[in-house]
């Protein structure tokens, strides 16, 4: 059963993560620590895996089971992930929790805070003789939250200061579905949410083991960005010479797109533009960010006289937003005032 069982396992863990991103490369490991059957610490062992594939587990199965936890550490700057993990034993059931948002970041699970997400828990294994011991016949679901602080990342993280926000218990195999409408990691402005959600299921404790966690999930929640636009103001009349801008974006989305385009007429939200040269940045970093750009000689866009509209839009997985705008007038008439005169 050792080989067969843990190969098993061992897929599931390596392939939730990847080797690359971007410049950034990770090494991952699996980390398997004996529990004996009276509770006291166990043997631990740790194996470098690659991203896909299967191994044995390196150390024999306890009575009281063991648990592996799948590791990736990042290169630059060097941070360690615990990314999933599953616990086996004799009786235990089989448990997987997956996250899906609308973030297609495979590394970690990640949404805004104004964003839904689903939580996906499948078991199997699950028994419901009798006679048949307790810990085979259910499991527990606990539901952690935390906030990362106010300009927070969740690097050196402790969890187990996590607040307890629900626990249940599931009873049946298959696919138990939970639809999280808005997140509820602590925090008074809901936009600028910094923190995650951590769902875990726990087997129970009997005469063998002592409650094991048999896979555990979190996902990441990142605030909605603001933006302003300064060097101009709405109702301003620009002639010859375009003002110098300066964009400042807080809390941009990791992976987002941040810039400014202009087109004619008055402000109307969803009006395709001309990106200002110079403003369009792209925001490679797993964390959120702040931008500040400065753009200089762009009227080269306004072609024509009249009502003009510039926006400052992000991009991101779940959609275009648009963070300021400012509506102005272009006036490039040239007026000539003088006199003609005759001398006879």
């Amino acid at each position: 059963m050792k080989n067969k069982f843990f190969n098993l396992v061992i897929i599931f863990l390596v392939t939730t993560t990847s080797l690359t991103w971007g410049q950034v490369t990770f090494q991952n490991f699996i980390r398997q620590i004996q529990t004996p059957s009276d509770g006291s610490a166990g043997a631990t062992w740790d194996m470098q895996v690659a991203a896909s594939g299967t191994a044995p587990s390196p150390l024999d199965i306890n009575p009281g089971g063991a648990r592996f936890e799948l590791h990736t550490v990042k290169s630059s700057p060097i941070t360690s992930y615990l990314l999933d993990t599953k616990y086996v034993s004799t009786y235990i059931p089989v448990a997987d929790v997956q996250i899906i948002t609308e973030d297609p970041y495979l590394t970690i699970p990640r949404t805004r805070a104004d964003r839904p997400f689903t939580v996906e828990i499948t078991m199997n294994g699950l028994l419901n003789g009798a006679t048949d011991p307790e810990p085979s016949k259910k499991v527990s679901l606990l539901h952690h939250v935390q906030s990362y602080g106010a300009a927070g990342t969740g690097s050196g993280l402790d969890r187990s200061l996590a607040t307890l926000s629900s626990q249940s218990f599931l009873t049946s195999n298959g696919k138990h579905t939970f639809i999280y409408a808005v997140n509820t990691v602590p925090g008074a402005d809901r936009a600028k949410i910094r923190g995650e959600e951590r769902f875990s299921i726990y087997s129970l404790a009997d005469f063998q083991a002592p409650a094991s966690q048999l896979d555990s999930l979190y996902v990441q929640i990142w605030p909605v960005a603001t933006g302003t636009i300064t060097g101009i103001t709405n109702g301003q009349v620009v002639g010859f010479q375009t003002p110098t801008l300066t964009m400042t974006v807080n809390d941009i989305y990791p992976d987002a797109q941040i810039y400014l385009h202009a087109y004619q007429g008055a402000q109307n939200l969803g009006t395709e533009g001309v990106v200002l040269p110079g403003s369009a940045a792209v925001i490679n970093e797993a964390t959120p960010q702040n931008r500040v750009l400065t753009i200089d000689n762009w009227d080269s866009i306004l072609t024509t006289n009249g009502a003009w509209t510039i926006e400052l839009l992000t991009a991101t997985p779940f959609g275009i937003d648009r963070l300021a705008w400012v509506s102005f007038t272009v006036d490039r008439t040239i007026t000539i005032r003088g006199s003609v005169t005759t001398a006879e």
